[in-house]
């Protein structure tokens, strides 16, 4: 059956509610802003579809009849469920509500992302969130997540990602390691160093790449590093470096307080990490080959009514803490 041949339309129901309202053919086209004989034409291809009569027409007045009756009462219950409905989606756009489900990676996790739930949930305390911290991402089949905060690019050409930051990492050491081995000057003399490891998710262990130069003319150079201590936990690694054990390669955003107090100071400063490592909030389209949408490895923006995930704080803390101190000139031991 094509719209135009439903035997109940949309329109109809408005349109019959003042008819009723008004009482008279006359006094509703003046209210739908239309003539008499309009009117009474929309009246009769109702009744025409329905195949019964709905109104009692008399020279003085009109009166519904009982298939009218009822006819009114479910129209009159219709329309005030579709404003009902209006209402609540206006009030979810203005105060977000729901479910919220986040991923994201353990210190980043833990430093950044609960912090910033903690914020967001006192500014909209009608959104529940779940947050869940993983080393690896979850499998893209799984429809577990809402967001997922992860680094580097996309696993699968389906994933939709949203750059939040760059994600810069750095090698740095405290002043009291570097005062008894020396500071390298090149790549090269990473080897001599103690070099503390960090084994974390798919990543290559034990080669660290840095980059010289810009665009065309940028040189990666892969070094094997070494050293007497490893582990998975990135706040440990870090701890490790601020006690003097060897030279650590960190995200920014884990070691920046310790580069501007002093505690630990960046090493070879002019070489920089590939820039391929980024912060996102990812998501996974339901269509395969589709275009960008938004995550859980998966899109799924409308579970918490009205509430976009707070992306924009993330940027901003992201930002903060930018200086960074870099190694003294030392003579190596």
């Amino acid at each position: 059956m094509t719209p135009g041949s439903a035997v109940i339309q949309p329109s109809d129901l408005g349109f019959f509610s003042v008819l009723a309202r008004a009482g008279s053919l006359s006094a509703a086209g003046r209210e739908l802003g239309i003539s008499t004989p309009a009117v009474s034409k929309h009246l009769a291809l109702m009744e025409a579809r329905l195949g019964t009569a709905l109104v009692n027409r008399t020279t003085r007045r009109m009166s519904l009849t009982p298939e009218g009756e009822v006819y009114l009462e479910h129209a009159r219950r219709i329309m005030a469920s579709i404003d009902d409905l209006s209402q609540q989606l206006g009030v979810a756009k203005e105060r977000p509500q729901g479910l919220l489900r986040v991923n994201a990676t353990l210190g980043f996790g833990r430093s950044h992302v609960a912090p910033l739930i903690s914020a967001f949930v006192k500014k909209h305390p009608s959104v529940e969130v779940q947050l869940q911290l993983s080393v690896n991402p979850p499998a893209l089949t799984e429809d577990l997540f809402d967001v997922c905060v992860r680094f580097g690019a996309p696993p699968d050409a389906r994933v939709i990602a949203v750059n939040l930051a760059p994600n810069r990492r750095l090698l740095c050491a405290s002043p009291d390691y570097l005062a008894r081995r020396g500071t390298p000057r090149v790549p090269s003399e990473l080897a001599r160093h103690d070099c503390i490891g960090i084994r974390q998710g798919e990543e290559a262990y034990g080669v660290w790449r840095l980059s010289s130069g810009r665009g065309r003319h940028a040189v990666t150079e892969a070094v094997k590093v070494r050293g007497s201590l490893t582990t998975n936990d990135g706040g440990i690694a870090v701890a490790w470096a601020l006690d003097g054990h060897g030279i650590l390669m960190r995200a920014e955003w884990d070691i920046a307080r310790y580069l501007e107090s002093g505690r630990l100071v960046q090493v070879l400063p002019q070489y920089s990490t590939p820039t391929s490592m980024r912060c996102s909030r990812s998501g996974i389209s339901s269509r395969p080959g589709c275009g960008p949408s938004s995550s859980s490895w998966r899109s799924r923006c409308g579970a918490a009514s009205g509430r976009p995930p707070p992306d924009g704080a993330l940027r901003e803390r992201l930002r903060r803490g930018r200086s960074v101190r870099a190694a003294p000139r030392c003579r190596p031991a």
